[in-house]
């Protein structure tokens, strides 16, 4: 292993850095993208392929203070009735500009609380989406689901509408943590909302949980992942609690005295790796662990992984489109975001166009860049072979770019004649190292911290 010491002589413990779900990052998105082109864009989608479909539902019945995540709370279902009229309608216009026989292999809700949606209207939203575009063969159907916030009548609801793939958030199961980020979610309501998912036939588990949480311990971190544990998901999301009260005022409420310094926070992540790597899930990426048998371990062994806005993915689309307020959808040529306020959203569809807000044109070296970034997240190294066989850029100075990254890095990277690789014991500095290949101003925002 590295010595702290080096790691922070190198500036793990400050540096503030992307998580890199996208490239360029949201920050630098801009108004060079709007309705019209983002209509071109799906018109241009080719007949008979396959896309994902992100569905962002942003109302959540309580506000958890750690979540900085763009969602909106309500007691009553006006107006998510509401919002579910404006997604059938967005619906409806993806529809119509859709090529002939478009169809899906990744559709996902998320939020915000999707599950906080009534079980009419979760039948409602499923065949207005699938009138749209419908599920391809063994396509996966995932839902967010809140263990507080679903019964019976509504997962009844979803696995009638095709749903075999689920996701929970942990986050941590010690009672004082809980408190202190305003999440109360015992391991009772956790179990028994898993035993009711599984018993409708619905088998595949995804689970996130955050480390660098107040009053974290090593003891406490380890008690949640074996409760966890317990519970036997296929995926494991462990990520970092990213602390930043001056966007997300909510976490004002959060004492940031309680919070573990970085070398604290490498300690806790550490602590989780080697618990699940100990009950033989693989190691996806920076922040993921999958059982053997899971699409994510399979194609990472088969070159294939990759990284969207959901984090690791092995949806091999090209296209991704999001529906719903704040969505960003992916194209082969940029990326398009929607209005992220919900009265503009809805202003907009009502009116009978897209809310495309903002977005990015590749141009550039964008698209090498992106995929040079995506290799190391995914796979901890770049194939010399494939980016000078797939992208415009000579062996020189594709050569140069490693060196430079490498001396940036103390020669902790390997360089060899196959390309670029991070050793194991140097895979914490991994976004810093994809930093390196960002040629966008990072000072233009604010990022997460690199551990």
């Amino acid at each position: 292993m590295i010595a702290k010491s080096q790691l922070a002589r190198l500036g793990l413990f400050d540096a503030k850095v992307p998580r890199y779900t996208s490239y360029p990052t949201a920050p630098h998105f801009s108004n060079d993208v709007g309705p019209d082109r983002f209509g071109d864009w799906i018109s241009g989608i080719t007949p008979g392929s396959a896309i994902s479909l992100y569905v962002h539902v942003p109302f959540c019945r309580r506000l958890c203070w750690f979540c900085a995540c763009r969602t909106q709370g309500t007691q009553t279902d006006n107006p998510v009735i509401a919002y579910v009229d404006t997604l059938k309608a967005e619906l409806a216009l993806l529809g119509e500009r859709l090529p002939e026989g478009v169809h899906l292999s990744r559709l996902h809700w998320g939020g915000g609380t999707p599950t906080l949606l009534n079980p009419d209207l979760m039948r409602d939203l499923a065949r207005s989406i699938f009138d749209a575009v419908p599920l391809g063969h063994e396509a996966e159907f995932s839902v967010e689901i809140d263990p507080n916030e679903i019964d019976p009548a509504r997962l009844d609801a979803l696995a009638e509408a095709g749903m075999n793939r689920a996701s929970i958030g942990v986050q941590d199961f010690d009672d004082e943590i809980q408190k202190t980020i305003g999440r109360i979610q015992g391991y009772d309501v956790t179990r028994d909302a898993v035993e009711m998912i599984r018993a409708r036939g619905i088998y595949s588990l995804n689970a996130d949980i955050l480390y660098g949480l107040p009053h974290q311990t090593r003891a406490r971190m380890t008690e949640s992942v074996q409760k966890l544990l317990s519970l036997n998901p296929d995926r494991v999301a462990l990520y970092g609690y990213a602390h930043v009260p001056w966007m997300a005022k909510r976490q004002q409420l959060i004492p940031s005295d309680a919070l573990p310094t970085p070398e604290q926070r490498l300690d806790l992540f550490d602590t989780a790796r080697r618990l699940f790597m100990w009950d033989n899930y693989a190691e996806i990426g920076i922040d993921h662990f999958a059982t053997q048998d899971d699409g994510l371990t399979r194609a990472l062994k088969a070159g294939k992984l990759r990284r969207n806005f959901q984090g690791y993915t092995d949806d091999q689309a090209d296209v991704l489109i999001g529906v719903g307020a704040s969505s960003i959808s992916r194209f082969p040529q940029g990326y398009a975001q929607n209005a992220p306020a919900t009265s503009a959203h809805t202003g907009a569809i009502r009116a009978g166009r897209f809310s495309t807000a903002r977005g990015h044109l590749f141009k550039g070296q964008d698209v090498l860049r992106a995929r040079l970034i995506e290799a190391l997240m995914c796979d901890f190294r770049i194939d010399r072979a494939e980016i000078l066989r797939d992208h415009e850029i000579s062996a020189d100075e594709l050569d140069q770019m490693f060196r430079s990254a490498n001396e940036a890095f103390d020669g902790l990277l390997r360089v060899t004649s196959d390309g670029l690789f991070i050793p194991q014991e140097a895979r914490a500095l991994t976004r810093m190292v994809a930093r390196v290949f960002d040629a966008y101003d990072l000072s233009k925002a604010g990022h997460s911290s690199a551990i």
